[in-house]
């Protein structure tokens, strides 16, 4: 009795410190960038947003920077427009210090060129719920850095807060005044939480009722819009799915967060949905998904894929000869054979180790330099830093700058919309991962593969490239799947039969699945970054949920 005494006691001497934080907070920072809007390049002078800066044009190309390292532009005449690209520098929660987003200017009277900076809002929020008793975590949609940070505790001593994890070590410090959580040091700076409002709620819990199914928007995107019943997809089940979907608790730093849901049948969009505050204005990270797209340009530019990698890159050999053996193809099936595996934290060529070292900005310097442990295309093993030399090589091949061949051979005739692509240091686009792309638009490669390589009757790639990209060239430990030239692929039950499934995948549950025996495209987009709700959709939601409503 006098242990259970003791146990009431000190649970209502917690209750009692943390009881005034009880219930869910909620802060959002906005980072900008400040810089967007109308652009207007006049007599070798360009303005935006109050600022100005001196135009740079030659051969055809035009360029300028605004001082203050406060974006820049790169563009291209072409007849009555430029095509171009706005950078934008300094980003803190994007993943990478600059991404570029596509921008369209178009000719006035007097030589006058007018368009529209729409940059990626780089922006980070936080979640904190508490309960009664000081039970507490932190969730972050956008980076998934509760995960890491690993609160499970809060404590209240005086004005002073400490997140605590499980080990009881502080995470994070801050006070407690005015109502105002203020958590000092972390992600861009100090975070004011308040409690939440009804929009905070709205983007964190469950919807209190779904609306069951509703036949998507036409947004003039290029999707031919249809219904459940003119895909031949069980009503019942589906509407069941979205309601379970809708329910789901972010009751943990780890529960699934499903930020969007997309269905296209017989070449018709006939799900799209939208959970957490989540918006189809609003690109999302794709992360390693993207990857796909690498092979997809590739294909699309007509580079062909036995292209020697070392050579082409340096423009000499390199003195070992399985190194001068690596092919583009042994880059886009992860067996190229160099020192480098994402899955292994030792490894020298890991995509961490490459991002986070400033020793070599070439990124594709630092994978070219790496040894050779074994000979190109014995076996795979995933690798970023291949994916992203493989665009280098594309690059090298077509003597293009990368988001200009993405825009022409993939963006302009798939009819993206919003999008942002990730900036090296040494000012080429990323492909090893984290393209920000539209829901809609991304699940559009998924339907060209489907047709063949074609887009609303369009060719992007050819039927031949469809067939070796999918391919299940190499079976890829530890994911234990199969592998061709940036895609997976693996079979799945359908009633008494197996059907096949190629897909795009990327950390944190984005997945770009076409499942070709049925005539569907899939699309799951989430934010469970590094945490085992990341292959949830894959491996329950497709098996359990969606092919049950396939007829």
């Amino acid at each position: 009795m006098r242990c259970l005494a003791l146990l009431l006691i000190l649970a209502l001497d917690v209750m009692a410190e943390t009881g005034p934080l009880a219930g869910l907070w909620a802060a959002r920072k906005e980072f900008g960038p400040a810089v967007r809007g109308v652009l207007l390049i006049e007599s070798g002078r360009a303005e935006i947003a109050g600022r100005a800066a001196p135009v740079t044009i030659a051969n055809g190309e035009l360029t300028f920077a605004l001082p203050h390292g406060e974006g820049r532009f790169r563009g291209t005449i072409d007849g009555d427009r430029i095509l171009g690209h706005w950078i934008q520098i300094g980003s803190v929660a994007l993943g990478f210090r600059e991404v570029a987003t596509p921008v369209t200017l178009v000719r006035l009277p007097g030589n006058r060129w007018r368009g529209t900076v729409t940059p990626i809002d780089d922006h980070f929020t936080i979640f904190l719920p508490v309960s009664a008793n000081g039970d507490a975590f932190l969730v972050n949609p956008e980076r998934n850095q509760g995960r890491f940070t690993d609160v499970r505790r809060i404590a209240l001593d005086g004005a002073q807060v400490k997140l605590l994890g499980k080990d009881g070590e502080t995470r994070l410090e801050g006070r407690f005044a005015d109502d105002t959580i203020t958590l000092f040091s972390w992600r861009g700076g100090s975070y004011d939480l308040r409690r939440a409002t009804p929009a905070d709620e709205a983007a964190f819990l469950p919807r209190v009722a779904q609306h069951g199914y509703r036949k998507p928007v036409d947004r003039e995107d290029g999707w031919p819009i249809g219904t459940l019943e003119d895909a031949n997809i069980d009503r019942a089940a589906l509407e069941a799915f979205l309601r379970e979907l809708a329910a789901v608790k972010i009751d943990s730093r780890l529960a699934v967060r499903t930020h969007a849901f997309l269905i296209a049948r017989h070449g018709k969009l006939v799900v799209d949905e939208y959970f957490h505050g989540t918006s189809p204005d609003e690109p999302h990270d794709t992360r390693s998904a993207a990857k796909s797209l690498v092979a997809v340009l590739a294909g699309a530019a007509r580079v062909d894929l036995a292209t020697p990698v070392y050579a082409t890159m340096t423009g000499k050999p390199s003195g070992d000869a399985r190194k001068d053996a690596i092919a583009l193809e042994h880059l886009l099936t992860m067996s190229a054979g160099l020192d480098c595996d994402d899955n292994d934290d030792a490894s020298p060529g890991r995509e961490d180790a490459m991002q986070e070292q400033d020793a070599q900005p070439d990124w594709y310097r630092f994978i070219l330099d790496l040894k050779m442990v074994r000979d190109p295309g014995a076996s795979a093993v995933y690798c970023s830093g291949l994916s992203n030399l493989a665009g280098g090589v594309i690059a090298k091949k077509t003597g293009r700058w990368l988001p200009d061949l993405f825009r022409e051979h993939i963006a302009a005739p798939l009819q993206f919309r919003h999008y942002g692509l990730p900036v090296t240091p040494t000012g080429d686009a990323y492909t090893g991962g984290g393209m920000r792309l539209l829901p809609r638009d991304f699940l559009k490669i998924g339907q060209m593969m489907l047709d063949g390589g074609r887009w609303k009757g369009k060719p992007i790639v050819s039927r031949e490239f469809v067939a070796r990209a999918t391919a299940p060239l190499y079976h890829l430990p530890p994911y234990e799947l199969d592998y061709g030239l940036q895609f997976w692929s693996t079979e799945y039950a359908w009633r008494d039969r197996k059907v096949r499934a190629f897909f795009a995948s990327g950390n944190g549950g984005q997945i770009i699945m076409t499942i070709p025996d049925l005539d569907l495209v899939l699309g799951f987009f989430g934010g469970n970054y590094a945490d085992p709700g990341s292959g949830h959709a894959r491996k329950v939601y497709v098996p359990q949920h969606v092919l049950p409503a396939i007829r």
